[in-house]
């Protein structure tokens, strides 16, 4: 079955579903969820090509949710984040061969998980709205690099959301335009470097299934959740990300 063990393709089917859950209830997680839950069963480099057309797919269904207009507004409004992504995630996606996981995953796992941790304790942290360009600049670099080599991006920019106090819908549909962009841009950028590749992608595109699945169900909850249910869940999303990043940091290390 694609050259896995069933037990390891229906673990990885089992945790696509959820992922594509999570996706659809917060607007964010799934590589993290599928790069995490991967990494433990199948190689580095098949881990990363499995998660590619799931995550392509489910943006496209997330950032259309509101229609085409309300998605291109969200590219012109967050253009500089957008640009950032793109251009970092093409020029460190050769590399990801070469460059030792763990310190990439603990330099990004630690201030994820500072910040949440300060947010979820009562005392926010926003952004002066003239400096919201630099911000933006920022965050895009450091999502386009960690995107390119490990294929997770979406941490900067919902630190960023988050700081600027974007609304709920507006939050899901930026996450999703973004997202789906430098998915896109990973898929060409792995069918360049081969780790997208014609043994790779039928494992990817049948795992678009479960995704699917997940993300409708994640839908249903999304929009019964009020805004302060959903922030909360963001960060408390945030604060396991950073500590399951941290972990494979250590796990690199030892």
């Amino acid at each position: 079955m694609f050259g896995l063990d069933p037990w390891q393709f229906w673990t990885i089917f089992a945790v696509t579903a959820f992922a594509g859950f999570v996706k659809g209830a917060i607007g964010f997680a799934m590589p993290l969820i599928m790069a995490s839950a991967f990494a433990s069963v199948l190689p580095p480099q098949l881990a990363l090509a499995a998660l590619i057309l799931p995550v392509l797919t489910t943006n496209v269904h997330q950032a259309l949710r509101q229609g085409p207009a309300a998605a291109i507004e969200s590219i012109r409004d967050f253009r500089w984040h957008i640009g950032m992504v793109l251009v970092f995630l093409i020029a460190s996606a050769g590399l990801a061969r070469a460059i030792p996981q763990g310190p990439m995953y603990a330099l990004l796992g630690l201030p994820i998980l500072a910040f949440a941790l300060w947010q979820l304790s009562g005392r926010p942290m926003a952004l002066p709205i003239h400096h919201r360009r630099r911000a933006e600049i920022a965050t895009g670099i450091v999502g386009g690099l960690y995107g390119g080599v490990s294929g997770i991006w979406g941490p900067p920019l919902v630190v960023l959301l988050l700081s600027l106090g974007i609304p709920k819908q507006e939050q899901i549909r930026v996450q999703g335009v973004v997202f789906l962009l430098g998915a896109a841009g990973l898929t060409a950028a792995h069918l360049v470097s081969g780790i997208l590749n014609a043994q790779t992608i039928p494992l990817s595109a049948v795992l678009c299934i479960p995704a699917f699945g997940g993300m409708m169900a994640g839908f249903a909850l999304q929009d019964r959740m009020d805004v302060a249910q959903f922030r909360r869940w963001t960060l408390i999303l945030l604060v396991i990300t950073g500590l399951n990043l941290v972990r494979r940091a250590l796990s690199d290390w030892s």
